[in-house]
């Protein structure tokens, strides 16, 4: 059946998500990062995605080949994280807002560092 579903928000130290998608199958969100802040450097053991930048900018750092890369990510640039690779996002001063999908293993973050002192 087709319905309207709430969104989502869910408050982080670095900004906002907003999970407008939710399914057995796949999740979607927007994600709101203030400027200069970043998300911890983690891994997903199952969870696959890929992000879209609608606002701003991010620094991806990236496992490509076994180490990290930076990746400018400016609007409309995408870019795909497959399981087990390690990543990071970092906004630029002018803060960001991406869209990312992904399968559905919203829990499946394993925090390799992070700045807030999350484990």
């Amino acid at each position: 059946g087709s319905m309207k579903k709430a969104v989502r928000r869910v408050e982080k130290p670095w900004g906002y998500e907003l999970i407008f998608a939710h399914t057995e199958r796949y999740v979607g969100k927007l994600l709101h990062i203030e400027p200069g802040e970043a998300l911890s450097l983690q891994l997903h053991r199952l969870k696959d995605e890929t992000f879209f930048v609608t606002r701003g900018e991010i620094e991806l750092q990236v496992e490509e080949g076994g180490k990290l890369v930076r990746r400018p990510l400016r609007v409309g640039d995408s870019y795909h994280v497959t399981a087990g690779t390690r990543h990071r996002m970092v906004a630029s001063p002018a803060g960001c807002e991406l869209f990312e999908v992904s399968t559905p293993e919203l829990d499946d973050v394993v925090r390799l560092e992070d700045r807030y002192g999350r484990a």
